[in-house]
């Protein structure tokens, strides 16, 4: 049975037209809303960094859940708090990842920071990839009151296969 090697090349090219168009719409998502970020975290200052570690994720194509163990740690008196928290991707999100650990810089209005201030809803974008060891970016703005503000672009780090070009949201109690 002959193989038509000419159906092959023309649909490859297209495919990488569209996982090219798809990046950099999620790129240009990920500038916008750290620019946002930036502008309502001007008047604010740095209180101190949160650190989540993240469990298991299996992207489901639309989206993936994943439950978060996170500890914020106060730049000025040392305290640390912990919450418990979920982030929900919604867009591409293709992989298994064995977990991993997600660090922000977390500013605020005021230093009066303590116990449970930032309980809340952030939103924003996400772009990760992962072959072997893998790293993203998130784009969150949200929390207790919008008085914090989690530093625009977060670190991740993760092990597994994935790719994900998600809208994201993280809830933290």
């Amino acid at each position: 049975m002959p193989v038509n090697l000419r159906n092959r090349k023309k649909s490859m090219p297209k495919y990488l037209g569209n996982l090219t168009s798809t990046i950099l719409c999620s790129c240009l998502i990920l500038i916008v809303a750290s620019a946002s970020a930036n502008a309502q975290a001007q008047g604010a200052f740095r209180v101190g960094g949160l650190t989540c570690s993240t469990g298991p994720r299996v992207g489901l194509v639309l989206g993936s859940r994943q439950n978060m163990r996170c500890v914020f740690r106060a730049s000025r008196t040392g305290n640390q708090f912990s919450y418990a928290g979920a982030i929900r991707r919604l867009g591409l999100d293709v992989g298994v990842t064995r977990g991993g650990t997600l660090f922000w810089a977390v500013f605020a209005r005021n230093s009066q920071i303590g116990r449970g201030t930032l309980r809340g809803n952030y939103v924003g974008a996400s772009a990760n990839a992962a072959l072997g060891l893998g790293l993203g970016a998130n784009v969150l703005i949200g929390g207790s009151r919008r008085t914090v503000v989690l530093q625009p672009l977060s670190v991740e780090r993760q092990l597994g296969v994935n790719l994900a070009l998600t809208v994201t949201s993280l809830r933290l109690r």
